[in-house]
């Protein structure tokens, strides 16, 4: 049975309590897991920490801390400790980002970003594992670290984000799990055998590997209100974050709307590149309109083989009563 989880919204909310009472919400309406994006925000290891003081049995997730800003090491202690005050209920999920945060934002040259997710998700599992690491790789080379406290029991898992088929391949090769979004049904499963062959690469157990299907979602009364939200929010990460989901789209059939979407947002016709985007392709990559038919849209996404979990995301420009109603119309 595919899960369902909750992707937290990632447009900054009024209080930390904003985000716990969310996660309160999803807990309560038996979603598996809430994931927590770290973008320009709050921090999501303190907002993570304060979540898991307040619910008792939803996971909590990181999705993603990027591999650039806090070293391998700091990352797998951050885990450690996030699955100890969550009572062993954390999953890590980390990633390159892109250029636009990490030179932007951070101030470090994006390179390697398929070495740095790689050593740092193998770094990470020796610090959880409670050896003394000892790592001579490309980008690290690390000697004598260990953890001065006991081990997590059971080890958090590591997953790793990613588009394109290399990154998607390394996911399945290194990592135990794959965060996948901004894609079509048929997108996804091209992705789901890069995955796939990584995972046998790796003579990785598939079994004991979680992919995780972030979907943006709108569920509204007011249908046409529904699909606009979903439609600016597509068109912000299509044509206002780089290149990566430009040319995921592209990969996937719609190179002519992906590079219509980035030309018309990069001249500061906004209003056009959300008008690009088609009902076709909307609802091929998002879930948006009344109830009824999210209900029914979500359920051909979980249908997919391969897919473990279903991650219900907001438009960011969703207000806190909307964000609720989709919570509670897309409950499992």
């Amino acid at each position: 049975m595919t899960a369902r989880d909750v992707y937290l919204p990632v447009a900054a909310q009024p209080s930390v309590d904003t985000l716990v009472e969310m996660s309160q919400q999803a807990e309560d309406s038996g979603y598996d897991r809430v994931w927590l994006p770290e973008t320009w925000g709050r921090d999501a290891v303190t907002t993570l920490t304060s979540i898991a003081e307040h619910t008792s049995t939803v996971g909590l997730g990181s999705s993603i801390l990027n591999v650039y800003s806090r070293s391998p090491a700091l990352l797998g202690q951050t885990a450690a400790t996030l699955q100890e005050v969550s009572d062993g209920r954390f999953r890590a999920g980390v990633g390159p980002s892109g250029p636009i945060v990490i030179e932007g934002w951070h101030g470090r040259e994006f390179e390697s970003p398929l070495k740095y997710t790689r050593e740092t998700v193998d770094i990470m599992k020796l610090v959880l594992a409670g050896d003394t690491v000892e790592y001579d790789g490309d980008i690290f080379s690390l000697s004598g670290f260990r953890l001065r406290c006991e081990p997590p029991e059971p080890a958090p898992p590591v997953d790793a984000g990613g588009l394109g088929p290399k990154s998607v391949e390394l996911a399945g090769r290194f990592a135990d799990g794959w965060h996948a979004l901004m894609l079509t049904a048929d997108g996804l499963r091209d992705r789901l055998e890069d995955f796939e062959h990584g995972a046998d690469l790796g003579d990785r157990d598939r079994a004991d590997q979680r992919v995780t299907l972030s979907l943006t979602c709108c569920a509204m009364d007011d249908r046409e209100q529904a699909r606009e939200l979903a439609r600016q929010h597509v068109a912000f990460y299509i044509g206002g974050m780089g290149t990566f989901y430009r040319d995921a789209l592209a990969r996937q059939g719609y190179e002519d709307t992906a590079y219509e979407i980035a030309e018309q947002w990069g001249s500061g016709n906004k209003a056009a590149a959300v008008d690009a985007i088609s009902d076709e392709l909307l609802d091929s990559i998002a879930v948006a309109g009344t109830p009824e038919e999210c209900r029914d849209r979500i359920a051909k996404f979980e249908d997919i083989d391969g897919v473990d979990a279903i991650n219900i995301s907001f438009p960011r420009a969703a207000e806190r009563d909307t964000i609720d109603t989709t919570i509670d119309v897309l409950a499992p």
